[in-house]
C-alpha cells in the first residue's frame, strides 16, 4: 500500500552547514547511510507511526547522532521531544511549522515549510499522497479528524505537495479539495448501501456492496475504509 515506497527529505537552506531528515522510512542500511552521508543531520522528523516511516529512525539517530521527533512520543528517540501542533522548529536554516491532521492515523502530523518557494511547501506524510487516496488506519484514524485536517490543508493554499509516497504535486489547496470531494462521494455511495441493506449492516454487506471489484490484495483496506466511514455516518446527529 507504499505505492513506490517510502519518499525520505533532506531539507536544509542554501548554505546552511546541517541538514533536517524527515521519514527515514524502513530499517534499509543502505537507505539510511546514504541520507547520513548528505551532510551533518541535525535533526529528524517523522510524519505519523507507520513502519515504514519510522523503523528507520533509531537506526539513523545512532548513525548521526540527531534527536528524532514525532507526535507519538514512544517515536522519539535521542532526547527528542514530543512535536507540539503549530510549534515553528527553527533547524537547518529553516522554519518548519508541525500541523496536527489526525485521520490517516490519530498521530499524523504535516511539516509545513513556508519559506520554500513562492507558496510554501508541505511536507504530508501519508494524510495526502502523490497519487490516488489514502487510507484510514481506523479505530486509530477517524474520517471525521480527516476531514478537519483536510480543511485545515486547504487553507495553505498553492503550496507545493512533498508527499510520503508518489511525486510531488502543486497546489496542495486544489488537492485537499479533490480528497475531501472524494470522501464525500464514498459517503454518499455509503448512504445508500445502507438504504439498500438496512442501518444495522455490517460492514462486510457494505463492502460487499461498495466495494464489489476490489482486487482481493485490497479488500482489506476496502473493510477499514467502510468501517471508518459507518462510524463516521452513525455518529453524526440522527446517524
Amino acid at each position: 500500500m507504499s505505492l513506490d515506497g517510502t519518499n525520505s527529505y533532506v531539507v536544509s537552506a542554501p548554505g546552511a552547514s546541517t541538514s533536517v531528515v524527515v521519514d527515514p522510512g524502513p530499517a534499509d542500511e543502505g537507505h539510511l547511510r546514504r541520507l547520513a552521508d548528505v551532510g551533518p543531520v541535525e535533526l529528524i522528523l517523522v510524519t505519523h507511526r507507520h513502519a515504514d516511516h519510522t523503523a528507520g529512525s533509531q537506526r539513523l539517530h545512532e548513525l548521526t547522532g540527531a534527536p528524532v521527533r514525532a507526535a507519538d512520543p514512544r517515536h522519539c528517540h535521542g532526547g527528542g521531544e514530543p512535536l507540539q501542533d503549530g510549534e515553528t522548529i527553527q533547524a537547518a536554516g529553516v522554519a518548519v511549522r508541525v500541523l496536527a491532521t489526525p485521520g490517516h492515523t490519530s498521530d499524523s502530523a504535516c511539516f509545513h515549510l513556508p519559506d520554500d518557494g513562492p507558496h510554501g511547501s508541505v511536507l504530508t506524510g501519508d494524510t495526502i499522497l502523490g497519487r490516488g487516496t489514502t487510507m484510514l488506519d481506523y479505530p486509530d484514524g477517524r474520517l471525521g479528524d480527516y476531514l478537519r485536517s483536510l480543511d485545515r490543508l486547504e487553507a495553505l493554499g498553492p503550496a507545493t505537495v512533498l508527499p510520503a509516497h508518489g511525486p510531488v504535486l502543486p497546489s496542495l489547496a486544489a488537492i485537499a479539495r479533490a480528497y475531501r470531494e472524494h470522501r464525500h462521494e464514498r459517503l454518499a455511495q455509503i448512504r445508500a448501501a445502507l438504504v439498500r441493506h438496512g442501518g444495522d449492516a455490517t460492514v462486510v454487506d457494505v463492502a460487499d456492496d461498495v466495494y464489489a471489484d476490489v482486487e482481493p490484495s485490497v479488500r482489506r483496506a476496502a473493510e477499514m475504509s467502510v468501517a471508518a466511514q459507518l462510524d463516521y455516518l452513525r455518529g453524526l446527529p440522527g446517524g
